[in-house]
């Protein structure tokens, strides 16, 4: 009972839940004398976000070539500086539960075909214009464009049009139901910004967040001020924030070591046991959506024969690499997308195992053990993806089959490598509901279908999904999607990651998300500095 008290204490001081929710909680615990004045004040409230400070943070991801155009992002630097610079109609809270953003309410038509939006109407964008319907429609439309290469584009091809009723109410009509329509609201390309935005104004970062843009240097650094205008008055807290695009571990780590940043993303495994022994120093690891694949082009020989991808699946030491790559931060893949933590994840879908006859058996089967599978690895792809690729080497060895690490430069890794070579190493954030994962990566024509596979009745299964109301019907066709997944796909999913991160212990904050990394690229408004 002690634990729990303190942990409504923390939800409370954190800002989680109301003061209202808290006294409900307690009392419902036969603790209605413990809800005093006192238990509100004095260290309870030592956890109340301050403002001010510069916090700096070093992140992996960043090109030269990056840009803050919504539709573009990628990589983790541009899309966290694109956080800070605006928000989206809904967000997604630490509990993968969309909440409003920009967004006030929404309700859908009986069929979920009709998706009706009501905006906040104190929103300003950073160059004083209010926001209004009429930007929202332009934003998401920027994204369903003819020649549009977002990302988020087939999360909207079910959207036939958007229309306002009044400056403040936003209605889409969709082609079919889409059960899940506010989760694809939260997705971190569908950014809203003015009307009319185009070209290079799109780096000007005119938002609607929590910070403005005051320097750009994409690739390498971006500079941005605390909005004195910032519509969520309890977000926000620094005074301004410099974020830096560093792909080396190595120098991330001692970035933070002397000082130079307060938090760095993707903390190595390897080593993050002597950050947790070093005074000042916080290591976070939280389980989440993100998870490692090895994408094989199955439009191209020899991986167009499903036995040659069975036996790759089953040629790959799963528990070990989970135990020497991620030293037990993870937990093992079984060759489809979804988490654990995933609401209609199949867990009585067997596991597959490192099986080195299997894998012979297949291979022999496609008359192909006497070739030599080139698999292209760089750390670029993420923090030991290329000693990953040689225990995947020594693994296939025992069932026959040659496969040569070919190392990859950093640079340029995600341009000329990864969707361009027959076979390489891949990491995914991963997303917070099935079907926007399957229809970014796995959909016929997705573009990031990073393996060109298309499935007939996978497809049409993923159309079917997102249109059953009907809890118990969508989990049963998920589940059989993952199966799909498993057994015909051109993915290897070895192993599903904890996001590590570490951080300066003067920095605080609450529940930490694992919709995607640094606190679902949240930090930046949710966390402050210690008083």
């Amino acid at each position: 009972m002690q634990e729990k008290l303190s942990f409504l204490k923390q939800l409370y001081n954190h800002r989680t839940i109301s003061r209202r929710q808290f006294i409900a909680e307690v009392s419902a615990l036969g603790l209605a004398a413990a809800v005093s004045p006192s238990l509100l004040s004095g260290n309870a409230l030592a956890a109340t976000p301050q403002k001010g400070g510069t916090f700096r943070q070093a992140m992996t991801g960043g090109a030269t070539s990056d840009s803050l155009d919504p539709a573009t992002l990628f990589a983790s630097q541009p899309i966290n500086v694109s956080t800070q610079l605006s928000n989206c109609l809904v967000e997604i809270d630490h509990n993968f539960k969309p909440v409003p953003e920009l967004a006030e309410s929404w309700d859908a038509s009986d069929e979920a075909k009709t998706w009706t939006f009501k905006l906040r109407q104190d929103v300003e964008f950073h160059n004083g214009k209010s926001m209004t319907a009429e930007d929202v429609i332009f934003s998401i439309n920027h994204h369903r464009g003819e020649k549009s290469k977002s990302a988020a584009k087939p999360f909207l091809k079910s959207v036939q049009n958007i229309k306002s009723d009044g400056k403040f109410t936003v209605i889409f009509e969709l082609a079919e139901g889409s059960a899940d329509f506010p989760f694809i609201m939260g997705d971190y390309h569908l950014r809203i910004y003015p009307d009319g935005t185009q070209g290079k104004d799109w780096d000007k970062g005119i938002g609607t967040g929590g910070y403005i843009l005051e320097d750009w240097e994409p690739g390498v650094r971006a500079l941005t001020k605390r909005n004195p205008n910032y519509w969520k008055t309890d977000r926000a807290h620094f005074d301004e924030i410099e974020t830096l695009a560093i792909v080396d571990v190595n120098a991330r780590t001692n970035a933070l070591k002397t000082g130079r940043v307060d938090v760095i993303d993707r903390a190595d495994v390897k080593t993050v046991h002597l950050l947790k022994r070093m005074a000042g120093i916080n290591v976070t690891a939280v389980t989440g959506t993100m998870h490692y694949t090895v994408p094989m082009l199955v439009d191209q020989k020899p991986y167009a024969d499903n036995d040659v991808r069975t036996a790759l699946k089953l040629a790959v030491n799963r528990e070990e690499m989970v135990k020497t790559i991620l030293k037990g931060y993870g937990e093992m893949g079984n060759d489809h997308p979804i988490s654990s933590v995933n609401r209609y994840h199949a867990a009585n879908l067997e596991q597959r195992t490192y099986d080195p006859d299997k894998a012979k058996f297949h291979m022999k089967k496609a008359g192909m053990l006497d070739h030599t599978f080139n698999l292209h690895a760089s750390d670029a792809a993420f923090s030991g993806a290329v000693d990953a690729a040689v225990l995947y080497q020594e693994s296939a060895k025992k069932a026959g089959i040659k496969i040569n690490v070919v190392r990859e430069p950093s640079d340029g890794y995600w341009s000329n490598v990864w969707t361009k070579k027959e076979w390489c190493m891949c990491y995914w954030s991963g997303r917070p509901v099935e079907d926007m994962m399957f229809s970014v990566a796995y959909a016929k024509d997705a573009p990031w279908n990073d393996t060109h596979w298309s499935h007939d009745k996978f497809n049409a299964m993923l159309k079917e999904a997102r249109a059953e109301l009907d809890t118990a019907k969508r989990e049963q066709i998920y589940a059989d999607m993952q199966e799909i997944c498993k057994d015909n796909s051109g993915t290897v999913v070895p192993m599903f990651n904890q996001i590590v991160e570490a951080h300066s212990a003067k920095l605080d904050h609450g529940p930490i998300s694992a919709h995607m990394e640094l606190d679902g690229h949240k930090n930046v408004e949710r966390w402050w500095f210690k008083s």
